[in-house]
């Protein structure tokens, strides 16, 4: 039976080769982990380097029978499949079981977003506390800026620049980019900037902690935000990533500037913006057949 430690050696060598040479942030790490540790679970018996193709494709076969979606199963067997080329550099092994697999295909789904008016409600609530301080100063910056939730908790308190109304957001592949902040989420950050030595430690450089006075965990952020969209009344779950899609909606629809959104989410490729203007149209087909007289369905 294949040993879990050596297991866990690999898991933990294949790691810092992702955290030190391609600078994956710990929460994409996390998800890699989770990812392998699921496929040393469906090898059971089977050692690494007896795996082929045709295992992988009952392991893959066997989580869409039990509902992964296509999108989820994508997303494990690339993770499988840079583990597999780690170890065929740095380990010896021969072949890669996952080469030339893809996962069920799924149905693409446009992101949601919220309405403006959803979104002026969330960001209403009022904050005395200094968690809720910390809490509104968040989310105006998640929707304000448009940023992935691992930028967010990354984030120092030397990022800031209320000079300019900036922020300096470090994303995927380590690539660094200037968002602009707007006027709301300038005053959130500056009200919880004046109460944040009540909870953070003193040699504590994130902007945003948790109760122990450390750097906040996504997680955290997480719990938090969707117990203040039920707080505001809304009913679909509020997330990070729906702040993030509501960010380039709008702005979308109120610019049409499909380039400068590129920029501010820090997209490598223009194609994977593009999403947000079926969004836009969605929004003024709406728009239309709710105004137009020729567009109203006859009864």
């Amino acid at each position: 039976m294949p040993s879990a430690v050596a297991h866990q050696e690999l898991l933990s060598g294949f790691l810092a080769h992702l955290g030190n040479e391609r600078r994956y942030s710990a929460l994409t790490l996390e998800n890699y982990a989770r990812d392998l540790r699921k496929l040393f679970l469906l090898t059971a018996t089977t050692p690494l380097a007896d795996l082929r193709s045709h295992h992988i494709r009952r392991y893959i076969a066997q989580l869409h029978g039990q509902g992964l979606g296509g999108r989820t199963l994508a997303r494990m067997l690339s993770a499988w499949r840079s583990f597999f080329n780690y170890l065929m550099r740095d380990h010896q092994l021969k072949d890669n079981p996952c080469a030339g697999l893809r996962p069920p295909k799924t149905p693409k789904l446009l992101p949601q977003a919220l309405s403006p008016d959803e979104a002026s409600r969330l960001m209403e609530m009022p904050a005395t506390t200094p968690l809720d301080l910390r809490d509104k100063a968040m989310f105006e910056l998640l929707y304000s800026s448009g940023l992935r939730l691992a930028e967010l908790v990354s984030l120092d308190s030397g990022d800031m620049d209320f000079s300019d109304a900036a922020v300096r957001v470090t994303g995927k592949g380590n690539k660094t980019r200037i968002v602009p902040m707007g006027s709301h989420a300038v005053a959130a950050l500056q009200a919880w900037l004046a109460v944040r030595a009540q909870i953070a430690r003193t040699d504590e450089r994130a902007l945003f902690v948790g109760k122990s006075g450390k750097r906040i965990s996504p997680r955290t952020v997480q719990l938090h935000l969707r117990q203040w969209g039920i707080k505001q009344g809304i009913a679909s779950g509020v997330h990070p990533h729906l702040l993030r899609h509501s960010f380039a909606t709008h702005v979308l629809q109120s610019s049409g500037d499909l380039r400068a959104v590129q920029e501010m989410l820090g997209h490598a490729s223009i194609s994977t913006t593009q999403v947000y203007t079926h969004l836009d149209f969605q929004y003024l087909a709406k728009i239309y057949d709710g105004a137009h007289p020729r567009a109203r369905k006859k009864t």
